[in-house]
């Protein structure tokens, strides 16, 4: 069975570590000071492979065809470009951002580029194009895990909230990457069943437990759901606390449960770019809302250390709530993520 740390502990070297090093103190001077100061690059990246889906969601922009940014598929070219303006510090991939990966034709030549630098590469997917064929192309990819999104134990609650998917694909695209894993005796891709707890799925999360064993999964992960309109209140959010991202205050209102801090580590350490290379700062940032600029027309590097990505950090350090994009953030609570 793979293990995340250790794959991603075997993608370690000197000079990532000190870049690591480099980003840590810059956020804490940073936050001490109340300035925003960016020493070091990326240790992890989105990258888009498509914004185009097979399902409608009810929450996210791709599902519900919502985009008001230009939609498309990463080319290899732009996939080339983007790893070779981050350079040697890059040490985590996430091949998603929005839409179904393996909508791309492409995709798997894109993690291939990536896996050839030594980069831990993860991805997620709805599991419906998993094919036995597609199954042993994604172990010669050298794909390092796959999220398989699995947000039911029956097709009744899955399709609640994957709307037009069938529970039927996803279990079919994971016996075939299980069955292609132990025929070529292979520890990766590691396999991970995600289930967004809802209040229409809660009662199905023991059985996912067991589904995991019983279709031999590396591991499964419960991620709370998030909602765009949660104040008053929301069909999706779930009865127990302990999978909600939200808790009513004494006003009777719907809150997030984390703390805001006006810093965030994310922000120093990482950012996400859409397929067609604009660069903007957290996967919150769904519609690509705050662009720092697009590697089509100025090298990364630049984009990192610009004007615009300083006011940016500066807002975070000063009153991160004005910022649109946070206000639904999961991650509030947390310095180092």
């Amino acid at each position: 069975m793979g293990s995340r740390k250790v794959e991603i502990l075997k993608t370690t070297n000197p000079r990532r570590v000190w870049n690591l090093i480099l980003l840590k103190l810059s956020y804490l001077i940073s936050r001490l000071i109340k300035k925003p100061i960016h020493w070091g690059s990326p240790i992890a990246v989105s990258i888009e492979p498509t914004t185009a889906c097979n399902l409608k969601c009810p929450q996210c922009p791709s599902g519900l065809r919502q985009f008001t940014r230009p939609t498309g598929n990463l080319k290899p070219e732009m996939n080339k470009n983007i790893l070779d303006g981050l350079g040697k510090n890059l040490q985590y991939i996430n091949y998603y951002f929005q839409g179904e990966p393996f909508i791309n034709p492409n995709f798997l030549s894109l993690v291939k580029e990536a896996r050839k630098r030594n980069i831990y590469v993860l991805t997620s997917t709805n599991a419906h194009f998993i094919s036995d064929k597609t199954a042993n192309e994604i172990i010669d990819s050298g794909l390092s895990e796959i999220i398989i999104s699995i947000d039911g134990a029956t097709q009744e609650t899955y399709e609640n909230y994957r709307i037009e998917g069938d529970l039927e694909k996803v279990k079919a695209g994971t016996k075939n990457l299980v069955a292609a894993k132990k025929k070529r005796n292979s520890s990766l891709p590691i396999l991970t069943f995600q289930f967004l707890v809802s209040k229409q799925n809660e009662h199905e999360i023991d059985q996912i437990k067991l589904l995991k064993d019983e279709m031999g999964v590396d591991q499964v992960k419960f991620k709370t759901i998030q909602v765009y309109d949660y104040e008053t209140g929301n069909d999706l959010i779930p009865e127990n606390e302990k999978y909600s991202r939200y808790k009513k205050n004494a006003a009777g209102k719907y809150e997030l449960k984390n703390a805001y801090h006006n810093s965030c580590w994310r922000s120093w350490s990482s950012c996400v770019f859409t397929w067609d290379g604009s660069v903007v700062p957290c996967c919150f940032d769904k519609d690509a809302n705050h662009q720092m600029g697009n590697i089509t027309q100025n090298d990364f590097q630049s984009i990192w250390k610009n004007a615009i990505y300083s006011e940016f950090h500066q807002q975070l350090l000063k009153n991160r709530k004005q910022i649109e994009i946070c206000r639904n953030c999961s991650e509030g609570s947390k310095i180092w993520i």
